[in-house]
């Protein structure tokens, strides 16, 4: 099996989150005005959050075997964010989800839909696994976009995390 800690896409490549990742991830907590759709703690400093960020996806990687992988850019190694498949337990069902997170200056490029569309690829390539989902805040319009780039359709409204959200979700093909 392809390991889920070393993929690549088009554009980038996808290595575990590691600590030299902080400074450069707290960018993401620096004039984002999507942070309230994360569904995570906001108290503290960006370097504090990105700390936070960082270690969740090491005990996720532990816990589950998954978590989100830093974004690189391959000609200079350079953090553009964070995406992932993380096991989720949505209404008493255990789901993949696919999520990612961008930093701001690199809104508006595609990387986000690229991203997505690799870890919905991984995913069906080498899980067994009848669907994936993205769960998205009812109002984050441009997460629910690129979801629909990467041909999720929305399924059902749910709470999660103390949220509103809509729950896209594609089958696999054949």
């Amino acid at each position: 099996m392809t390991s889920y800690f070393l993929q690549r896409s088009d554009r980038l490549v996808y290595r575990k989150a590691a600590p030299g990742d902080i400074s450069s991830w707290a960018a993401f907590f620096i004039n984002n005005d999507r942070l309230h759709f994360m569904g995570i703690p906001l108290t503290g400093t960006p370097e504090e959050l990105a700390a936070w960020w960082v270690n969740k996806q090491k005990e996720q990687y532990q816990d589950s075997g998954f978590g989100h992988l830093a974004a690189t850019l391959p000609e200079s190694g350079a953090l553009i964010g964070m995406a992932g498949i993380i096991p989720r337990n949505l209404e008493g069902e255990t789901l993949y989800e696919v999520g990612y997170s961008l930093l701001p200056v690199h809104w508006g490029n595609g990387y986000g839909t690229e991203m997505a569309q690799q870890m919905k690829a991984w995913a069906f390539q080498h899980l067994p696994v009848d669907q994936v989902i993205s769960i998205i805040h009812k109002d984050d319009t441009a997460s629910q976009h690129v979801a629909r780039k990467n041909g999720l359709s929305p399924w059902k409204e749910a709470e999660f995390k103390g949220m509103e959200v809509v729950v896209y979700r594609v089958l696999r093909e054949g």
